[in-house]
């Protein structure tokens, strides 16, 4: 290893990193993963904000059928809508009507996947969330490298992310930012980076800035700082009897002394895992401490929309348990990563003869009601606790992504890979000041009149959006309300000046 890289990363660094990874030999691979990852962020200026925010990413594993997620309920467009898509087409019956405040192409109206909630004032899910402002769309995002056309990509005049329509590939694109160079570090990952450089041990906070519920990602790694790990009931730690944490008891104790014994050996190997496993020890101790204090082990959210028990619905309560402890943790900024996995649906998508229902229904419906029982929950912390959760609904802003799009055009009764697709962003009070401007579609949806003589100018063929809103736009947009300034956003997003929108709006 260089040098100017062991330089930039000291022992005590190594040891605080590998303790915030996790607990024991994960957290020590995931730290030797990463100090080849190493580079340097410029500096925010030492201090941290004052105020707290989090961000919290549901990454939808495997390619989301977003076509079938918003889709335009106007006559021509709905008629061709179920021409193009055949089998995986929705009825207007079936639809979940919205309006908008915006109405960037008039006459056009839209419909929203009955999972997505229940028609009413009085129903639940990613409906009721947008119609109370605190939900908004954003249309055809995806990695590029550039603005693209139709004709930049049939001549090949502007380079692409490597591999399109690729799992893995467009994985790493969302996930860094940054398509056109090896995967590095995350676009999360160089926000702690950058919030933390030069900034006190002491005042860091007493957990990772990144924390992830859904195990590692590319997402949160950065070049000094690294993810923590929880599981869906707190910090991974030892159990040595059933319902019987290793640090409520003795053997909490007995595994201390043998790691001080280790921390004086003559091995420096044994030596730095000793303290990594001590450190370790210490912080998920201190973290399930501070959950049970801030939330009783039997809650669940808001007693009226309690958390569904589900994979999302565990992830995304223990990130609200997180956000409840954030002033026992000294935390002021937070990013989260949950996932929900199942979307790579090439078959066995829909129903036949059912359009409405199926897998993918099943996929949207837990997405919406872990979502909507997340956003209740931070509302019920702040109206239960004024005192210590104030405000917090718009302290806290979630957003989904995705490896892409899927094809507009069936395959009967699935869909396959695509590129660009439409996203949720939810959070904050509603109305005229919450931290989301709801209510809302930005961007464009692609011309979707794909068929023989319809020539639509987004299809790279058969239903594959070309992106007209950049990952990097859309993440910045995010970047910025977290706290980047202007000139950082392009440390973090370096291909963002290729881009004509930094702020995208859709947050306050």
């Amino acid at each position: 290893m260089a040098p100017q890289i062991l330089s930039s990363y000291s022992r005590r660094g190594f040891l605080r990193q590998a303790a915030r990874a996790g607990i024991g030999l994960t957290a020590a691979s995931a730290v030797m993963r990463d100090l080849r990852l190493i580079s340097t962020a410029s500096a925010q200026g030492g201090t941290m904000p004052t105020d707290y925010k989090a961000l919290v990413c549901i990454f939808l594993a495997g390619g989301n059928d977003s076509d079938n997620t918003i889709i335009a309920t106007n006559t021509a467009d709905h008629a061709n809508y179920l021409a193009i898509r055949q089998k995986l087409g929705i009825s207007l019956s079936n639809l979940l009507s919205i309006t908008p405040d915006n109405t960037p192409i008039p006459g056009r109206t839209y419909g929203l996947h009955p999972s997505l909630g229940v028609a009413g004032s009085s129903g639940t899910g990613i409906k009721r969330l947008f119609e109370e402002g605190k939900a908004a769309t954003i249309f055809n995002v995806g990695p590029l490298l550039a603005p693209t056309t139709k004709a930049d990509y049939l001549n090949g005049t502007v380079a692409l992310p490597p591999q399109l329509f690729s799992h893995s590939d467009q994985v790493i694109h969302w996930q860094t930012s940054i398509p056109d160079q090896p995967p590095a570090t995350g676009w999360a990952g160089r926000l702690a980076d950058l919030f933390l450089d030069g900034v006190p041990t002491a005042n860091q906070g007493k957990i990772s800035l990144n924390t992830s519920v859904a195990g590692t990602n590319t997402f949160q790694t950065g070049a000094d700082f690294n993810q923590f790990h929880v599981s869906g009931t707190g910090a991974v730690t030892l159990s040595v009897l059933a319902g019987a944490p290793e640090w409520r008891g003795g053997w909490h104790d007995s595994l201390q002394n043998v790691a001080d014994i280790d921390t004086t050996a003559t091995n420096l190997q044994r030596q730095a895992y000793a303290r990594a496993l001590s450190d370790a020890k210490g912080i998920g101790k201190e973290l399930n401490i501070a959950l049970d204090t801030a939330t009783p082990s039997n809650w669940n959210g808001d007693p009226s929309n309690p958390f569904p028990a589900t994979p999302l619905g565990t992830q995304l309560k223990m990130v609200a348990r997180m956000i409840a402890a954030r002033d026992l943790l000294d935390m002021k900024r937070q990013t989260f990563f949950t996932q929900l996995g199942g979307y790579d649906t090439h078959a066995d998508q829909v129903y036949d003869g059912a359009a409405h229902q199926g897998f993918h229904a099943g996929l949207l419906k837990e997405m919406s009601d872990a979502v909507y029982a997340f956003q209740r929950a931070l509302e019920y912390l702040a109206s239960s606790n004024p005192t210590a959760h104030s405000g917090l609904s718009d302290k806290v802003v979630s957003f989904t992504a995705s490896d892409f799009g899927r094809t507009f055009r069936s395959n009967g009764l699935g869909s396959d890979h695509g590129w660009g697709g439409h996203h949720w962003v939810f959070g904050g009070s509603g109305g005229t000041t919450g931290a989301v401007k709801g209510r809302w579609t930005y961007g464009n949806l692609p011309n979707q009149y794909i068929s023989a003589g319809g020539g639509s100018s987004d299809d790279t063929g058969h239903g594959r959006w070309i992106p007209t809103i950049s990952v990097d736009e859309y993440s910045a947009t995010l970047a910025k309300w977290f706290g980047v300034s202007n000139s950082n956003l392009d440390v973090v997003f370096p291909n963002l000046t290729r881009f004509a929108q930094r702020d995208i709006g859709f947050l306050r």
